[in-house]
């Protein structure tokens, strides 16, 4: 019945946006007296709420975003405002599911705004579908409500919204929730899972008009397919050895390190080929851990080394001195960055040899939504390398 597309949708968002900022919360158990870090004003971000129907007859889609996932976050990678690279936050949501609470409007915030590319994908592997009613109007207010959109009028502010059935079920009118979502600066892109030409006699076009966001439809039964390169070997070698520079600290650490397995796993499941896109996105500025991994939380200055507890260290740390630990952490950061510099390099040639061996255009997903959201970056003087 309704469109899974939940999944579709958050894998895109969590593609593109997924991960510049991290988290800034802090364990108490790791901090003695480090000052909580607080985003500059100054700086842009690009954030994303994906709202995603999860009533029945989408999962060709879901499947899709899934395999998809990698692939757009490495293409929202390259984004830049002037020289710098922006800080990216996904949300997400799924309505039109019977499991959820008919009061609400069948709707769950699944996620507030994140950076974390380890929790968003594993969100989206574990959303499942039922038959529903859907409810555009209202689940795009629910998120106006419910996020933090901030006030930065340089943040490039989206909702993506999938789905199948008309756009005007529901109690509040979908006009009403665009001309809102326009007060806030907030761009409606609207993802109709079927014909063109249905999605716009049922208000789909209509709705993301009234923002100036984009109309897409896709084909969301579309089989994705993995082109595999003379690269990919390497380059998942390249993997194993870039999971051994993580540095586990607090009491999450370990809980983090097990969820990263766990994501290269469910990426590998798909093909070898998505594999190598989950690889290459942990390559990029946007996989970053600083709440659990050492290495990320020293660079992003979220710990300082003289002021972490015994107790929140690994135990190759334990009853190190600080500059044996500092010293560790610079060694295991100079690995990384060596390790992803070859993945990225080795990506310049995978990409140039996908391209040749791709033919006709494509409807699915990725494409759509990575052609919008660099489209409507362009307002905010965002550019792609």
């Amino acid at each position: 019945m309704k469109t899974q597309f939940k999944t579709f949708l958050f894998c895109i968002a969590l593609i593109g946006f997924t991960a510049c900022n991290a988290n800034n919360k802090k364990q108490d158990l790791v901090y003695t007296s480090v000052e909580k870090k607080h985003h500059d004003p100054s700086k842009q971000f690009i954030k994303v709420a994906l709202l995603l129907d999860t009533s029945n007859s989408m999962d060709g889609l879901i499947d899709q975003a899934k395999a998809q996932l990698w692939d757009i976050v490495n293409e929202l990678s390259y984004a830049k405002c002037g020289t710098n690279k922006p800080n990216l936050e996904i949300a997400l949501y799924e309505y039109g599911n019977d499991r959820l609470n008919g009061n609400e409007g069948y709707i769950r915030q699944v996620l507030s705004f994140s950076d974390d590319l380890d929790e968003i994908s594993k969100e989206l592997f574990s959303l499942t579908t039922n038959g529903g009613e859907e409810y555009c109007g209202q689940v795009i207010q629910t998120s106006l409500n419910q996020l933090n959109w901030g006030k930065n009028p340089d943040d490039l502010k989206l909702i993506f919204i999938a789905g199948n059935e008309p756009f005007t079920q529901g109690k509040i009118n979908y006009k009403d929730a665009s001309t809102n979502a326009k007060e806030k600066d907030i761009t409606i892109n609207t993802i109709f899972c079927g014909d063109y030409k249905q999605g716009i006699s049922t208000y789909w076009k209509d709705g993301a008009q009234l923002t100036n966001g984009d109309y897409m439809a896709i084909n969301q039964n579309k089989t994705t397919v993995h082109i595999a390169s003379p690269y990919d070997d390497e380059i998942l070698i390249l993997n194993q050895k870039l999971n051994k520079t993580y540095v586990v600290y607090g009491q999450i650490g370990r809980q983090k390190k097990e969820l990263q397995m766990q994501q290269d796993s469910n990426a590998g499941n798909y093909s070898k080929a998505n594999a190598v896109s989950r690889t290459v996105s942990k390559s990029s500025h946007l996989y970053k851990n600083k709440t659990w991994d050492l290495v990320d939380a020293v660079e992003q200055e979220e710990v300082v080394i003289e002021d972490i507890k015994n107790d929140a260290l690994p135990k190759e740390l334990k009853g190190k001195t600080k500059d044996e630990i500092k010293t560790y952490v610079a060694e295991k950061s100079k690995e990384r960055s060596t390790i992803q510099k070859k993945i990225q390099e080795l990506n310049i040639k995978r990409k140039e040899y996908i391209s040749k061996q791709k033919k006709g255009a494509d409807n699915g997903l990725e494409n759509a939504m990575t052609k919008a959201i660099k489209e409507q970056a362009k307002r905010k003087k965002y550019s792609w390398n």
